[in-house]
Order: C-alpha cells, then structure tokens, then sequence
C-alpha cells in the first residue's frame, strides 16, 4: 500500500553511545524519505560523536571508536541533514520518546536552526503497542483463540494466564530468540529456571526494580540522577543518598536491600581499614594504691593553690 502524502515523510533512525539525551550523542544517523509521489531518498552518515562509545552501545550496534575516528561530527553535517529533511513530517519507531529529542539535542548543541512547529510525527512503536494490546485479555485471544469475559475477576485471571503459558510453550517451541548482543537462543522452553532468565529482562535485585543487576553482577541503580551507576560508588561519593533513600517514599523490600547493600559496604570499607596483624603487647599493669582519706590539711592546702 502506498502512503498517501501531503508533504514528504522523513523516517529516520538514530545510533547512539547511549540512552541518555542530555549527554550522549549520534554515532549514525539514517533517513528515509519518502516523497509525495512515494519515491524515495536515503541519507545515511556515520558521526563522530567527540566521546568515546561505551562498549556495551557498540556491541549493541557494532559501531566502534575505530569506526568513526574520521568521520564528521554532527556538527559538520548539521546544515546537510536539516536541508535533506526539509519540511517533511518525521516518523520512527520509539522515535516520539528517543530519536526525535536526540535530534533535536544535536541541532540546537550545533547552532542550526530545525523547528518541528508545524510538523506530524508518526511512531510506528505506538501503533504497534496500542492495536495489539499487552493486556492478559488480548494474549488469552491471540495464544489461546478464547475470550476471557470475566477479566479482573481473580480466579478467571489466574486460570487464563496459566492457560496463555501453556499455549506459548507449544507456540514458541524450537523458535530461535536473538538478543541485543546478536546471541541466538531457544529461551521459551518447560523449564521454570529457563523462563524465569528470560522473563526478568532488567535483572531486578529488588522488585520494584528501584536497582538492577548490570552485566557484570554488580548492583546498579535503576531510577533519578544516579541511573546506571554502581550503589557502591554512589555510597563511596554520597553517603547520604543511603538516608534520603531510608527515609524516602519508597517501598520496604527495596529499603531492605538497600541496607544489606550498605552493611555490606561498610563492613568492605572496615577491612579495607583494618590493619595489618600485629602482635600486641600488653602494658604492665600498675599497682593500684590505696586512695588516701580526705584530712582539712589536704583541703586548705587546694585552697591556697587556686585562690586568686
């Protein structure tokens, strides 16, 4: 089906070092735009983004450092993108919540003038998650082919999610599962451990999945403006981010961690501390005398010592 246009439709999609607008950048910028009469132009550009990729972004999107060394930034190209894309309306997948605000990040860190005033913004991810809904009503349809009329009636829920397990065991059998690092897998299989890896796709340490396991095991929070970064160097550089959280709105499970957390930070800091084994010598004890009594001699004698 061909699109039906009033002005071009600039699709385009953005590599990153990373996820955070504010600080990361554009590794490699691609846009698709179909024109009124449907035909199509491609701009695709590798960037060198003044900062090095962290290795976990480029495992994600095989884009290294060595690749972009000599690329232009986004600067260089700035002027170029924004005259390719022009007046069109611009769409993506995820493109609302992430691509368009790192353009927009980059256009105005460039100084080139890019108004989206006046343009439509179609993400195709919105279409996706609102026509085939994620509720335990709309998988009962698709896994099972049944309606489940007394949805939000506990008992009927219950029954049917076990249902939707069973039939996405026989649906997703032998079906391969490519993950983001381009490993290949068979995850969906009647093992409880086996789904309970794949299911637990941030790797909660509490449940409230207030901190996250990263990829090597170590405790990361998952919220606010310490997002990624390890508990352990956040506790090293703001101690009183342990009481804010203690004392903060949040849930009790997740305080529970967060103390057996900092116990376990401090007791490592105490060894850290701890010296070196050493033999102790003890000091001879000194004879205690007897205290002698109190007379009015000993007391006139203070007197005259202290008196002005």
């Amino acid at each position: 089906m061909e699109l039906k246009l009033k002005r071009p439709l600039a699709f385009f999609d953005l590599e990153t070092t990373g996820v955070n607008i504010a600080t990361d950048r554009i590794v490699e910028i691609s846009i698709l735009k179909v024109n009124i009469d449907n035909t199509e132009e491609v701009y695709t550009r590798r960037v060198n983004p003044l900062m090095p990729i962290p290795v976990e972004s480029s495992m994600f999107h095989g884009i290294y450092d060595e690749d972009i060394k000599d690329a232009p930034t986004f600067k260089d190209l700035a002027k170029e993108i924004a005259d390719f894309i022009g007046d069109s309306d611009l769409a993506g997948y995820n493109s609302n919540k992430f691509d368009v605000p790192m353009l927009m990040e980059e256009f105005l860190a460039a100084g080139v003038e890019f108004s989206l005033e006046g343009r439509s913004f179609v993400d195709v991810q919105n279409i996706f998650h609102q026509m085939e809904q994620r509720t335990l009503k709309a998988a009962y349809k698709f896994y099972c082919g049944k309606s489940l009329d007394n949805a939000h009636q506990a008992e009927d829920d219950v029954r049917a999610t076990y249902e939707v397990l069973k039939a996405q065991l026989t649906k997703y059998e032998n079906e391969s599962y490519t993950d983001k690092h381009g490993q290949v897998s068979y995850p969906v299989v009647n093992d409880v451990e086996a789904l309970h890896q794949f299911t637990n796709l941030t790797k909660p340490v509490d449940f409230a999945g207030r901190f996250v396991y990263d990829e090597q095991g170590e405790v990361c929070i998952n919220f606010g403006k310490h997002k990624g970064r390890r508990l352990t160097d956040v506790f090293e550089s703001e101690p009183s981010y342990y009481s804010w959280m203690q004392n903060g709105d949040f849930p009790l499970y997740t305080k529970r961690i967060l103390e057996k957390q900092w116990n376990a930070y401090k007791n490592e800091k105490n060894t850290q501390k701890a010296p070196a084994d050493k033999t102790v010598v003890s000091k001879p004890k000194v004879e205690e005398k007897a205290a002698k009594p109190i007379t009015n001699d000993m007391l006139a004698s203070l007197q005259n010592k202290f008196s002005k």
